[in-house]
């Protein structure tokens, strides 16, 4: 505006000469910021707070059903300051060679493992975590404080038994899945037994990945008076898991939301928390 004064040139006179609207001239963008929306993100960001930006777009526009973009849902979520901050990570030195064949239907294989954690009083206790490799659902996140393998495989008979068996389970070498029983066991119920290399956790992908956001999302978060609390928490947050939280490798669908694109069933213990 300034240098059209400077040559003598109205404005008027100039947008006629441009064929440029006027009133675009003086339009000055405003954010309508709904408070609504803003109190929802805040709330549910502390309800999850270890979902990222997507996961949490996901569930304000999807199933809340709010009218907001993705452009203007990630501004709100920047001034909000709602971001997590990653978690350091070490670094791992990937191995070529010893690939894992894909699965291609649910209850195809499963992926175990054992995390460790404490109670409030110090005393530690063990989680059994095993996983779906196809559907990602969280089928067993078994808490004690010792498990042995007829403890694994009480946990897999109670699975079986809403969903049957799988052909193959993945697990390391621990001593609880290397046992004459365990061997045994799975001989009887024709399961193959696949021991990914001694040191190479990679090859657990799968189950690496659940015990890392169980220890992100539930065990950084809570602290447990004792076992019995920590069984009803964390059975509380798997259920949750496969029924709530958005996977990425699933195309941000819930495992639930997955399982019906599929027109399969899901378990009943998913609904039962």
């Amino acid at each position: 505006m300034r240098a059209l004064k400077a040559r003598g040139i109205s404005i008027v006179r100039a947008c006629e000469l441009a064929g440029y609207n006027r009133s675009n001239l003086y339009y000055r963008r405003k954010q309508d910021d709904d408070p609504k929306l803003k109190a929802r993100m805040h709330e549910l960001a502390q309800e999850r707070p270890r979902w990222g930006w997507r996961r949490l777009f996901i569930v304000i526009r999807r199933r809340e059903r709010h009218d907001v973009g993705e452009t203007r849902f990630l501004r709100l979520y920047r001034e909000l300051r709602l971001q997590v901050w990653p978690r350091k990570k070490r670094k791992v030195n990937y191995v070529r060679g010893a690939l894992i064949a894909p699965v291609t239907v649910p209850n195809e294989r499963w992926s175990l493992d054992f995390m460790h954690d404490r109670l409030a009083n110090g005393r530690q206790f063990r989680a059994l975590t095993v996983g779906d490799d196809f559907t990602k659902e969280c089928l067993a996140l078994e808490i004690a404080h010792s498990l042995g393998s007829a403890d694994v495989i009480r946990v897999f008979e109670a699975i079986a038994f809403e969903r049957g068996l799988p052909k193959t389970i993945r697990f390391d070498n621990g001593s609880e899945f290397t046992s004459h029983r365990m061997l045994r066991w799975a001989a009887e119920h024709g399961v193959e037994l696949h021991f990914i290399q001694p040191g190479k956790p990679t090859q657990n992908a799968n189950a690496e990945s659940l015990n890392g956001r169980i220890r992100d999302e539930l065990f950084n978060l809570h602290s447990f008076t004792n076992i019995f609390e920590a069984r009803e928490i964390t059975e509380a947050w798997r259920c949750d898991c496969n029924e709530n939280r958005p996977h990425s490798a699933l195309g941000y669908q819930t495992p639930k939301e997955f399982a019906a694109s599929l027109k399969i069933n899901l378990p009943s213990q998913l609904s039962a928390a």
